[in-house]
């Protein structure tokens, strides 16, 4: 299973561009674009958090599960 960050409908949800969240958040729009595509790797409490501040939702909301395989290489170790 991978884990999908879904940025991209919560912004549209909420109006907001990438642009605004990155002036709230204090995160670079190059680092929210990472997330934005599912190319991140890890995540920050602190950077979950704020996003979650602004969005104004649970981290629930912002991550979940995809069904899909994990890329080659990647392992389900923690």
């Amino acid at each position: 299973m991978a884990i999908i960050v879904q940025l991209d409908q919560m912004l549209s949800e909420r109006r907001m561009s990438l642009t605004e969240l990155s002036d709230r958040v204090g995160v670079t729009i190059a680092n929210l674009s990472v997330l934005k595509t599912g190319k991140a790797r890890a995540i920050r409490f602190s950077t979950l958090d704020a996003l979650c501040r602004e969005l104004d939702c649970a981290p629930g909301r912002l991550l979940a599960n995809s069904a899909e395989p994990q890329s080659p290489g990647e392992t389900d170790e923690a």
